[in-house]
């Protein structure tokens, strides 16, 4: 649905400014646009080689297993269907940490493993389990504790302060995780009975 959404916009801009004498606004923006996104792009990688570097120094050092196991008592609470030994809790964990880091392409691939291993607990291709949703719901949300990618996108564009974003991301992050996952465990509750 999107895609018609998005499609019927530019189709739409690009008639309303050929109509009114403005092709060469939308030609030169759009080629403007286009090498920005790639300079971007290429100003990221280093930003993103660099923690996905971190995050694989710190899954071989295990540091991502004894944190796994710190975070027992939370994931017991989210997840409690899921066995403290499943590989889906690594995989939780992992994908928690990366986005408490703001690192949201580098949970992704842990959050895929994550569903693929919680799959594996579900006896019915149709239907999503409890902590299916609540993994969903948990990674949509995303609570950051430093939002990295935002902070590197301020210094790329010369924010005077790229890192007085940190509270208020936090605040936000906090509050649209706890209301989702209230409501999914209220839910889940009132499906039990």
């Amino acid at each position: 649905m999107l895609n018609y959404i998005w499609s019927f916009m530019i189709i739409f801009a690009v008639l309303f400014s050929g109509f009114r004498g403005g092709m060469g606004v939308v030609t030169t923006s759009a080629l403007t646009g286009a090498e920005e996104a790639v300079t971007l792009c290429i100003k990221m990688c280093g930003v993103v080689a660099m923690w996905m570097g971190i995050m694989r120094i710190a899954e071989k050092a295990q540091l991502i297993d004894i944190l796994a196991i710190k975070m027992a008592p939370i994931l017991d609470f989210l997840f409690p269907s899921v066995p403290r030994n499943h590989p889906a809790r690594k995989y939780i964990a992992t994908n928690f940490i990366a986005n408490f880091l703001g690192l949201g392409w580098a949970a992704t691939p842990p959050g895929l493993k994550a569903m693929v291993e919680l799959q594996k607990l579900n006896q019915s291709n149709e239907c999503a389990t409890h902590a299916m949703c609540m993994f969903l719901i948990i990674n949509i949300s995303s609570i950051q504790l430093i939002p990295i990618n935002t902070i590197s996108y301020r210094t790329i564009y010369g924010s005077s302060n790229p890192t007085e974003i940190i509270l208020p991301t936090i605040i936000a992050t906090i509050i649209s995780t706890l209301v989702p996952v209230i409501f999914a465990k209220l839910m889940y509750k009132k499906g039990e009975r």
